[in-house]
């Protein structure tokens, strides 16, 4: 009897709610790919603010990083030397070709793994995939102000270090064409919102009448994705609460990976339809 329990316990800590494993991450296998790169439009202050924080994480940890805002890096031969990527506060068009854009989908498609932060949902917005990869598409948010985030997914890895309740002073961004298959770890609390929008808050806020997704993660066509919509401030990159929730998402989307495989990589251009 004492053995059977002993084996349950070892099965129900090693396993998260969502049936992933928890096995320590080997930081030392992890290479990184911070892009920064923002085609025409507003461009967020916070971008060295939010390198330098990866950069020190990578410091402490013992993963390695490379930044680049060069989309020319985007090459298949190039993308398989990295375990993921992180695009930070990108918007717009962040791709000059897309050779570039297919180079991106076939790391994905093998199998790599997938940060976004902040303005990254505002990415590529004409490009039907990586809409789906993100979840959706920015579409309008609020003024930056002090309001509430709720934690709805406790048993997450990536909410390790959450208050349940979290006060914090961000923008609380709104999306379009949202993609159903993601899962969603944190979320804005609307009613917690100044209500001089309200009437816009509504409207954006579609059939979500009080909380609405602030970071998620899914499994899209081979890949493991983790966005957090957070982050406006360059304060963020020095808050320990911050900070620590874009460690974690690195953290569950390294936990995931293993070796990728570019014999999975289907698509003949970027636009093909998912398998």
């Amino acid at each position: 009897m004492k053995i059977i329990i002993s084996i349950f316990l070892i099965c129900l800590f090693a396993f998260s709610a969502d049936g992933q494993t928890k096995d320590k991450v080997n930081w030392k296998k992890v290479r990184v790919l911070v892009y920064t790169k923002n085609g025409k439009g507003y461009v967020h202050e916070n971008i060295p603010a939010a390198v330098s924080c990866i950069q020190k994480l990578g410091q402490q940890y013992g993963f390695e990083t490379e930044v680049s805002e060069n989309p020319g890096v985007f090459t298949e031969d190039n993308l398989k030397q990295y375990s993921l990527l992180i695009f930070t506060s990108t918007n717009n068009d962040v791709f000059d070709t897309d050779e570039q854009r297919l180079a991106f989908r076939h790391f994905i498609e093998a199998g790599g793994g997938f940060v976004g932060i902040h303005s990254v949902v505002g990415t590529e917005r004409n490009w039907d995939w990586f809409k789906m990869m993100l979840g959706g598409t920015f579409v309008w948010h609020p003024k930056f102000q002090n309001y509430q985030l709720q934690v709805i997914d406790k048993a997450h890895p990536s909410a390790s270090g959450l208050p349940a309740v979290w006060e914090k002073q961000d923008e609380c961004y709104f999306q379009k064409e949202m993609y159903p298959g993601i899962k969603t770890i944190l979320a804005h609390d609307i009613n917690s919102l100044k209500e001089d929008d309200q009437e816009k808050i509504k409207l954006h806020a579609g059939p979500y009448s009080k909380l609405y997704p602030a970071a998620w993660y899914q499994k899209f066509d081979g890949g493991y994705i983790w966005i957090t919509a957070l982050g406006h401030d360059k304060k963020d990159y020095e808050d320990p609460t911050y900070v620590n929730h874009i460690f974690q998402g690195i953290k569950f989307v390294a936990s995931q990976l293993t070796s990728k495989e570019y014999s999975k990589a289907y698509s003949q251009n970027k636009d093909e339809a998912i398998k």
